[in-house]
């Protein structure tokens, strides 16, 4: 009886404290990504023994609650079962159509720029999450030791040793050197692409929703985009993308199978070789925007659609803007049987890439420096991403949908039907907080209902109480909209 008295004693005192972390997460005292008391402050403040907290902590992780830090203690995780919804496949209209979106595209890059506006409407991450410090003195050393160099043109294809660098980061095919076109960003890589595979008037495939920056680009090239539907979770419908192909002559595929931008969708294995296979067959070029390739959550890296080419008919873009330095604007593209014409390309319009920020991030890349900052990022914005959807799904009206994204550090959030997201857009400046309205992702403005938020800064005082702030005024917006 004695022993049975005590285990059942044990029993009361673990579900006490597992009582007590729950509660606080449920009233918001504690939030994703905070660190719970320590082991010695709640054996004191509880009457426990500091064992039975240890045991109660253990507990928490193993249901997902908690997470532990080796030598910093235990922190909160997100609890999927508070954040059940997620945004809703839709289907698309199945016309191409010109991509018309004036001012507003320039009205978000002016807030970015504006340190008095919260940055949740671009998808950029925080300096603080960056190595600024020892990329800085890698570029000094850089500087110093071969300063001519430094001040020289380098012309496409960019440095021998920073495009060794890259095609080393290709793990599952081999690439070399000699595919790999340094660029100025992402951006550029693709505009490069789409100009080499298609004309003024061509239809391309893209997602839907789209990172906009890609809808501007066909715009300006007179081009049309296709919206392809697009599963939140494991990105592009291929039974979609093939009717489309049965009913349009459509020259490219734009999309982005790991780590979509806004959904971040990962785009199963299996799924993946599917896709390049079926563009295989049709002889038609896939321009992969993999820019947050690298910063993915799950255990294991998920592989390029390139490692799947066997007819060189992908053209992978990248950079390091989202996850090292965006302003040494250092991108690439890895043309396939298109390399020669995007050389070419590159020449006649863009010409040379700096060349100290080429040379600096070669030597940054063979330091093994890159890949530490990898692992610290991934885990931080895992981190960010997880507390901004406890946030928002406590703050915004029941009904909100958001994204479960599998890395990068944006959320997309649906709305409840009635949400107007340019008149939230436009009274959430009034309270200086910066977002990305949904109709920028869609070529036919679809997604009026949908917001893009950007995780990428620190949570603090002043950005938890912005996502408040946005919650009412979104609440606010409903029921206007319900009254009117």
């Amino acid at each position: 009886m004695t022993v049975q008295a005590k285990s059942a004693s044990e029993l009361f005192k673990y579900d006490q404290v597992t009582r007590y972390i729950n509660d606080l997460i449920e009233k918001g005292e504690l939030k994703p990504g905070d660190k719970a008391p320590s082991l010695r402050k709640l054996s004191k403040q509880l009457g426990v023994s500091i064992a039975t907290v240890s045991q109660s902590y253990l507990n928490l992780e193993d249901q997902g609650v908690l997470s532990a830090k080796p030598q910093s203690g235990f922190f909160v995780k997100a609890l999927d079962k508070q954040i059940s919804n997620i945004p809703r496949l839709a289907s698309t209209p199945g016309q191409p159509r010109k991509v018309r979106f004036g001012e507003l595209f320039e009205e978000i890059f002016s807030n970015a720029d504006n340190p008095r506006i919260i940055p949740f409407g671009t998808a950029k991450p925080s300096m603080e999450f960056m190595p600024v410090k020892s990329l800085t003195r890698t570029t000094r050393s850089i500087l110093s030791r071969h300063p001519k160099k430094c001040m020289d043109y380098n012309f496409p294809p960019g440095d021998r040793r920073l495009r060794e660098q890259i095609a080393l980061r290709y793990q599952h095919r081999r690439v070399t050197a000699d595919d790999v076109i340094v660029t100025s960003g992402a951006t550029e890589a693709l505009s490069l692409s789409l100009q080499t595979v298609a004309k003024r008037g061509d239809i391309i495939a893209v997602e839907s929703p789209t990172y906009f920056a890609v809808l501007r680009m066909i715009e300006k090239m007179g081009m049309l985009a296709i919206e392809i539907d697009t599963d939140p979770e494991t990105g592009m419908e291929l039974e979609a993308l093939e009717e489309a192909f049965d009913t349009m002559d459509i020259k490219a595929v734009l999309a982005s199978p790991n780590i979509s931008n806004p959904l971040g969708s990962l785009m199963p294995e299996e799924k993946k070789r599917a896709l390049v296979n079926m563009l295989a067959e049709r002889d038609i070029p896939l321009i992969d925007d993999d820019i947050y390739g690298e910063v993915y959550f799950g255990d294991k890296a998920p592989r390029s659609a390139k490692s799947y080419d066997l007819n060189n008919l992908v053209l992978s873009c990248s950079s390091f803007s989202k996850s090292l330095a965006p302003g040494y604007r250092i991108g690439w593209v890895l043309a396939g049987r298109y390399r020669k014409k995007v050389q070419e390309l590159k020449q006649a319009t863009f010409s040379a890439t700096s060349s100290i920020n080429q040379l600096a991030m070669a030597e940054f890349l063979a330091s093994g420096q890159y890949d530490r900052h990898l692992v610290r990022l991934r885990k931080s914005m895992r981190e960010q991403v997880e507390k901004g959807r406890y946030m928002i799904s406590k703050s915004f009206p029941e009904g909100t949908c958001i994204s479960n994204p599998q890395g990068g550090n944006v959320l997309w959030v649906e709305m409840p039907r009635g949400c107007n997201c340019i008149e939230i857009f436009n009274r959430a400046l009034q309270h200086n907080i910066g977002v990305t309205p949904g109709i920028l992702f869609s070529a036919t403005r679809r997604f009026k209902n949908c917001l893009r938020i950007n995780c990428g800064f620190p949570w603090t005082e002043t950005n938890e109480a912005a996502i408040n702030t946005l919650g009412r005024i979104v609440a606010e917006t409903l029921a206007d909209s319900k009254s009117s």
